[in-house]
């Protein structure tokens, strides 16, 4: 078994990643250490490379099919990471998950219908909705034991005649919950009885920790699979954000008509080759890589825990169930989101995500990334703890 090295230091910067080459635009400053935006500092694995390289060794990138070798990689992917069987003619393309969110938006409700958000979320679920002329209803999580939850109550009281969506982030970023199978059903009888359709992003599913499982929405009921649109890709999992693999996987066979005939409108379907290449590699021989870096993952998110709680002791750690992005309360200190985004990059000199662009619930919290060498995330967090030190 190969053993792969995650502490290995790549140097990102000159090679116009968002991540590094974008501090100034983010922080109005290059001198922070950047634990910011969601994707790692880890080498995409080398099976992933390989079959990129191979590819390229062509030396013709024309229009292309997706051949079967791809499908059934997504579909046994699927099988043994989420015991979910699917079929092929779920399986469609998006260009990015955020993309696939916008497209059903537009595809499944008109200007002026209502669409249902669950903040603090994923930020770029309100432009899907509010950029797309639709009306932003917000059902805002509560924290029940440490964790975020639905709250029913006020979801319900929220509905009307005019909600034709719910947008829902399955696991949950920022608040890195894996809903439970109880929660994913309640949500959906909701949604059902009132005609509500959800679209799932679930581009975390596979950044699950131990003692937690991912459960698809679509396997909540077969009601729940009719309702619902789920998107994935292996994006967040094996780093390759800008490769345009994304997924939808849609059981409805009119949701899945409809959805196509609007990838099509824009001749948006066919995709990456090198995108359709990673993803296949991924899901066909991925399984060991991603065991030894959710173990890394583990240590880093140990590492954050014990650091805050002997060194910034007025910090919470949210308990962190899925994804490489960890929530931390600092409203203790008393700081408006502005001011605590200010001094944590002029202080501190680390650059982390705002909370308040989560929306509601989100001021006073900032979100880190640890999907990086642990020495790289050691010095983050040594730099808040001298700079907290006397708050």
């Amino acid at each position: 078994m190969k053993k792969y090295n995650f502490d290995e230091i790549v140097q990102r910067e000159g090679t116009n990643c968002i991540k590094y080459d974008a501090r100034d635009w983010a922080f109005n400053t290059n001198d922070v250490l950047p634990l910011w935006v969601a994707d790692m500092d880890f080498k995409t694995p080398d099976f992933v490379v390989d079959a990129i390289k191979k590819r390229a060794d062509h030396e013709i990138f024309g229009y292309t099919l997706k051949p079967e070798s791809y499908f059934q990689a997504i579909i046994g992917w699927m099988k043994r990471r989420h015991n979910w069987e699917i079929q092929k003619e779920w399986v469609s393309f998006s260009p990015g998950v955020v993309a696939g969110l916008t497209m059903a938006v537009e595809t499944f409700s008109k200007p002026g219908d209502e669409v249902i958000v669950q903040p603090p979320v994923y930020f770029p679920f309100f432009e899907c909705v509010k950029g797309t002329k639709r009306k932003m209803v917000e059902n805002p999580l509560k924290i029940e034991n440490g964790r975020y939850t639905f709250d029913f109550d006020d979801l319900k009281a929220k509905i009307s005649g005019k909600t034709k969506l719910l947008m829902l982030c399955n696991p949950q970023n920022p608040g890195g919950m894996v809903w439970t199978k109880d929660e994913l059903a309640e949500l959906s009888t909701i949604c059902i009885e009132n005609k509500i359709m959800v679209i799932s992003d679930e581009i975390h599913s596979d950044l699950i920790f131990k003692k937690h499982k991912h459960i698809p929405f679509a396997t909540i009921s077969e009601e729940a699979a009719n309702n619902s649109l789920v998107f994935m890709a292996p994006s967040k999992t094996f780093n390759v954000a800008g490769l345009s693999s994304s997924i939808a996987i849609i059981p409805n066979k009119t949701n899945f008509a409809r959805y196509e005939r609007a990838l099509g409108v824009g001749h948006l379907g066919m995709g990456n080759i090198f995108g359709s290449v990673a993803l296949e590699a991924a899901y066909a021989h991925g399984d060991e890589w991603l065991e030894q870096m959710l173990d890394y993952l583990w240590e880093n998110y140990q590492l954050v825990k014990a650091f805050i709680e002997k060194n910034l002791s007025k910090v919470k750690v949210m308990p962190l169930e899925a994804t490489y992005l960890v929530w931390l309360d600092f409203t203790e200190y008393g700081m408006k989101d502005e001011e605590l985004s200010k001094f944590i990059v002029e202080e501190a000199k680390v650059g982390l995500s705002n909370g308040g662009r989560f929306g509601t619930g989100g001021d006073g919290w900032m979100r880190i990334n640890i999907g990086c060498p642990q020495s790289i995330l050691q010095e983050g967090l040594e730099r808040l703890g001298q700079a907290f030190e006397n708050k």
